[in-house]
């Protein structure tokens, strides 16, 4: 016991100076979101579900219904309306935000299958987006199932000409 003692004793002052030589070096942290505005935009990697979610519940208590334009988007309230483009070809759709994900490193948005289809991005599985917030759910109503989807409004927002 006595060596171990002794060694101890012998390491405490070298440690105790190589701390005070260190430097802490900040770890990068990514911000907590603040409360999201009309306006906001997002820009990165997109991707779709369809046929092995059609039917189950989103985290906002609806049915996911492949046909539908919605998304999922990690921390943006539900019923928030989107403008997302796909910027490989750019054409335009709203969608609204029902579900959260993507759960994949490096993604943004997860877009139902008709969204995906009426961006032109069914063959690729993941691609290029931006997002812009176009309006805020008005009431905690607006976040329910009975919300209604927008096929009847999505041409006024496409903008590749079809």
């Amino acid at each position: 016991m006595s060596r171990a003692w002794l060694w101890m004793a012998a390491m405490a002052p070298a440690l105790v100076l190589l701390a005070g030589c260190s430097t802490a070096t900040p770890r990068a942290s990514v911000p907590a979101p603040g409360p999201p505005a009309e306006g906001y935009e997002e820009v990165g990697i997109a991707s779709w579900y369809g046929a092995q979610h059609h039917g189950k519940r989103t985290a906002s208590g609806e049915i996911f219904d492949m046909n539908r334009l919605t998304a999922a988007h990690r921390w943006l309230p539900f019923g928030t309306r989107l403008l997302v483009t796909n910027r490989d070809n750019n054409r335009t759709i709203e969608l609204r935000v029902n579900d959260r994900g993507p759960f994949v490193k490096g993604r943004i948005l997860d877009v139902s299958y008709a969204a995906a289809r009426q961006l032109g991005a069914l063959g690729s599985g993941t691609f290029a987006v931006r997002l812009r917030v176009i309006a805020l759910p008005a009431t905690p109503a607006a976040i329910t199932p009975e919300t209604p989807d927008l096929e009847s409004s999505h041409s006024a927002y496409r903008r590749d000409g079809g």
